[in-house]
């Protein structure tokens, strides 16, 4: 079968993977303020008061909403052992026909359990595809565009929130339980094209030659980073790196998760695992959770779905500036402006509801998740705040997130170290999921006062410990963290502050690099012992 080599296809084919993420969120967040899905799961009878069904408690609609993250947790633990051993693309197949099951079975739900069944069926295939789309995209990408297209991965996570979002908007107009299993059903969709999307684009070639398809391998470079040209000199470095890190890593047996916390891999897995977690912390996911009790505290009424949908829109658009300005940017400003900002709204709206906020009157809502009542044009500087938090960590954490972890590792270790940290941004996920409407219900504004706090220390965090990655190749990164060098630290390398966006490796790229630029370059990429 004929493959195709460009770049841009590739990425954007694979990514539909973390559109599958973005359904999800939007899934939740557009249906559990409606009344089809609450009197089809009305686990606590109707209002005395109204009459309309109120849905499962606080606390079941946690764990509604947990299920899809914590399936996803342990579907990024085994994708490490299915990407080693089958390959990049053909795990994140493997996710796509996953999410198609668990999408018939969510359809279909009669009751509360077995809608969490589907969503733990459907948080396996996220875990494997979030996990493993960022590897597949990084052992592809010339490393001058590696940002722009791991970054690709958020957009598509925005892009699939709104689309499912504003479907399932449409579909509130319909009476009945076809309200929320039409949009559950269409969901499938991506989950199609992108299996067999994915059958005519090449496997990645650090995997190939890792598992000696030496000539596949050198193929797929030639096809995609050398355009047809056997010749190229990107080809013919990348090639040349590949083999020597491949020989050196033969010399080590089969790697196993134990060594990612051996003392020369501890300090990038530990920044792996904490860039997925500072994602979760911002509190972004529960924004998209759970924006619909959030607008309704603010007095919205029954168009809650309209203004919630705008800061979806909002996310989509501020994505874009990643896209096309991560790589030149860099990794570090990036993530520390984003971390800024965040704080800065999290505190303005913590400081709104504190001042100017009532408690909620008792069976005033269905939900006691919905705990404060905020009027005026202080609950419209709440939305507004809202929507410029969105905005600050669309183009900042959102794609950082899926872009920085997939560029620390050494190949031998990537598929494992990249699950890895993955996993924990599904357990936080999932603890985040299940604790923030308790948490609103008991603390109210406090829990903004939590989000900042998280956000203030990932600035300090980020500075101290996170260097920079971009327009590197894998190989480069890999050796910053070596501590052999002069001014490196002992199990951490070269101190994050001291690291530089260098763009020079465009010149190799376009083949116009002298001999001199093309030695120096290819030094500083060589393995260390």
């Amino acid at each position: 079968m004929k493959q195709f080599g460009n770049i841009y296809l590739i990425a954007a084919t694979s990514v539909i993977g973390g559109a599958l993420f973005g359904f999800d969120i939007s899934s939740m967040s557009a249906i559990i303020s409606t009344q089809p899905y609450k009197c089809q799961f009305n686990q606590q009878g109707n209002n005395v008061a109204t009459g309309q069904c109120q849905g499962p408690d606080d606390v079941v609609q946690g764990g509604i909403t947990a299920a899809m993250p914590g399936g996803s947790w342990l579907g990024a633990l085994i994708s490490g052992f299915l990407s080693d051993h089958l390959g990049r693309k053909t795990s994140i197949q493997i996710g796509a026909i996953i999410w198609i099951v668990g999408s018939i079975i969510i359809t279909a739900s009669q009751n509360i359990p077995m809608l969490i069944v589907g969503r733990i069926i459907n948080g396996l295939s996220v875990g494997v595809c979030s996990a493993q789309v960022p590897v597949y995209i990084s052992e592809l990408s010339p490393p001058s565009m590696r940002g722009r297209l791991i970054g690709m991965q958020q957009w598509a996570i925005t892009w699939g929130i709104a689309i499912m979002f504003f479907l399932c908007y449409g579909s509130s107009f319909i009476n009945g339980a076809a309200a929320f299993r039409l949009p559950w059903g269409l969901q499938m969709i991506p989950a199609i094209l992108l299996f067999f999307g994915l059958m005519v684009l090449p496997e990645s070639p650090r995997w190939l030659a890792k598992h000696d398809r030496w000539e596949e391998a050198k193929d797929v470079l030639v096809l995609v980073h050398g355009k047809g040209d056997i010749r190229s000199q990107l080809v013919e470095r990348e090639m040349a790196e590949i083999k020597e890190v491949v020989d050196f890593e033969r010399a080590n047996a089969d790697v196993s998760y134990f060594e990612l916390l051996k003392p020369n891999m501890i300090n990038r897995t530990h920044i792996g695992i904490f860039t997925q977690i500072w994602s979760q912390l911002t509190g972004m996911n529960v924004m998209m959770y759970y924006i619909a009790y959030i607008f309704t505290m603010t007095g919205s009424g029954d168009d809650v779905l309209l203004p919630s949908g705008i800061q979806f829109i909002i996310n989509v658009v501020m994505t874009v500036p990643a896209l096309i300005f991560l790589d030149r940017w860099g990794r570090r400003p990036t993530m520390l402006i984003g971390a800024f900002f965040m704080c800065l709204w999290l505190c303005i709206n913590a400081g709104l509801f504190a001042v100017y906020s009532r408690p909620a009157l008792p069976h005033e809502f269905d939900t006691a998740a919905i705990s404060m009542v905020i009027r005026g044009r202080p609950a419209q500087a709440v939305i507004a705040s809202t929507y410029l938090f969105v905005a600050s960590y669309a183009p900042t954490w959102g794609p950082c997130s899926w872009t920085y972890p997939a560029e620390l590792y050494p190949q031998r270790v990537r598929g494992k170290a990249v699950a890895l940290a993955t996993s924990a941004n599904w357990a936080f996920n999932f603890a985040l999921a299940y604790f923030v409407p308790p948490a609103f219900a008991s603390i109210s504004w406090k829990t903004y006062i939590l989000f900042a706090v998280f956000c203030f220390t990932m600035f300090w965090h980020t500075f101290f410990l996170f260097p920079e990655t971009a327009n590197k190749t894998l190989e480069e990164v890999a050796a910053t963290f070596e501590h052999t060098g002069p001014g490196s630290i002992k199990h951490i390398g070269i101190p994050a502050w001291k690291t530089s966006n260098d763009r020079s490796i465009i010149r190799i790229e376009r083949n116009l690099a002298s001999s001199e630029e093309k030695i120096g370059i290819e030094h500083s990429a060589e393995p260390k012992a």
